[in-house]
């Protein structure tokens, strides 16, 4: 395990390197039927969290909820609904996996809260 979160934390600093994002987003931890499967998430959120934070990139996070509801709508939404979303609103994308299809869509969530709180200020 120790060697896994080593690659996620360097591979992460790489593409922060690479990209220089000035925010970073995540979705909220799930608590799963198997113990040690939530660990290990939870092991892998903090090494990348940890990361984000080394580089001085603010994060946000977001529930699964939250997510589906601004992708798609509905909270409920299975991950096929994810899916076809994110290909409708980044036909570019060519979000092969169901992962990359769900980080993709914490991506939105984070650019409609973003653009939410700014109108918020305004008023």
């Amino acid at each position: 395990m120790p060697a896994r979160l080593k690659h996620l934390h360097d591979e992460l600093s790489k593409v922060i390197a690479i990209y220089k994002p000035a925010e970073a987003a995540l979705e909220e931890t799930f608590v799963n039927v198997s113990g040690s499967s939530t660990l290990k998430l939870g092991q892998a959120r903090g090494a990348l969290m940890l990361t984000v934070s080394l580089a001085g990139i603010p994060l946000s996070e977001y529930s699964a909820t939250q997510v589906k509801k601004s992708v798609v709508g509905n909270g409920h939404a299975s991950k096929d609904q994810i899916a076809m979303m994110v290909k409708t609103l980044l036909p570019a994308s060519n979000a092969k996996q169901a992962d990359a299809a769900d980080a993709l869509a914490v991506a939105i969530t984070h650019a409609h809260m973003r653009t939410y709180a700014r109108l918020e200020k305004k008023s």
